[in-house]
């Protein structure tokens, strides 16, 4: 079969396929971790850990008695944490968040020194819960009413 033969829907099949490829090629992703500053490991790991339910994922320190760096992540919401005083103590996270009354109920149920608080509804119509951390961040969770 000549190369002229061929069906316009044939030719066109492969354009669009090698403007696909293009696009992917040049397909950008970008993900943010926000770093939070602590400056004790063993109650960031209390809070984090133990009453939200965080999981460790990796600690580094740079030197023996160097400040941590840390990784702390929990149902596709990843932390890093920093003992290291270059990073400002006062971040706020949002975090968009589905399930915000079973994480309350969750957190309510967690014996220690932290209690969440209630649940306000904003008037930009979505549900909203907000924590402080024992550094002075804020995780501010929130869930659409939509």
């Amino acid at each position: 079969m000549s190369r002229t033969s061929r069906s316009p829907a044939r030719r066109k099949s492969l354009y669009v396929h090698r403007n696909d490829w293009h696009r992917t090629m040049n397909k950008v992703e970008l993900k943010g971790i926000p770093i939070l500053r602590i400056t004790d490991v063993q109650v960031a790991k209390q809070f984090y850990g133990e009453f939200l339910g965080f999981k460790v994922d990796w600690e580094h320190y740079y030197a023996e008695d160097a400040p941590v760096y840390m990784q702390m992540s929990r149902d596709g919401l990843v932390l890093h944490l920093s003992e290291n005083d270059r990073f400002a103590r006062g971040s706020v996270v949002f975090v968009e968040t589905t399930g915000i009354d079973a994480l309350h109920d969750e957190l309510s149920q967690k014996p220690g020194p932290w209690t969440p608080p209630g649940i306000s509804s904003t008037p930009w119509q979505t549900k909203q819960m907000e924590l402080d951390d024992p550094f002075g961040n804020l995780l501010r969770f929130n869930e659409n009413n939509a």
